[in-house]
């Protein structure tokens, strides 16, 4: 796909608002007839600008509510030691978001559990499957941002 436009960009605002607009009211918002905007939308599922529309669950009402950041070093750097703790991460669902980092730490996962209980059988899952130097585990006391749009500012450069 070539560079993204206006148009491009207004669509992508308004589906990172509410991915579940009816094509109507998208278009309008955009300032396109239905035909256009629909063709720019399928263009820009093709591309992967868009990866996959999906609806954003409450985790409190989901008894998921305790969210826990999980600071991981490793003293193994082998890509098959890698590959391994992929594997293991990817197989607990609790654990939403997995980061290879630079500076003291190696790695950062962030998981969702209903209390510290939970998150105690998780450690006890992750142990189990793969050798870590060092587990930190740090506990959200309050959310103050979340957020899953991404900033466009950048895109149209």
């Amino acid at each position: 796909m070539s560079k993204l436009d206006a148009f491009d960009l207004r669509i992508l605002a308004q589906l990172q608002e509410d991915a579940s607009l009816p094509l109507a009211e998208l278009a309008e918002a955009v300032g396109l007839s239905p035909t256009p905007c629909w063709r720019r939308v399928q263009k820009l599922e093709v591309s992967g600008h868009i990866r996959k529309r999906v609806a954003l669950l409450d985790r409190e009402k989901l008894k998921a509510g305790v969210t826990v950041f999980i600071a991981v070093k490793t003293a193994r750097h082998s890509m098959e030691w890698l590959e391994r703790f992929h594997a293991a991460v990817n197989d607990l669902p609790e654990i939403v978001d997995f980061y290879r980092m630079s500076g003291e730490i190696d790695y950062l996962l962030k998981a969702c559990v209903s209390d510290i209980a939970a998150y105690d059988a998780l450690y006890k899952k992750l142990i189990s499957r793969i050798d870590l130097s060092d587990v930190t585990s740090m506990f959200a006391m309050e959310e103050l941002k979340s957020t899953t749009a991404i900033p466009l500012g950048f895109a149209g450069s």
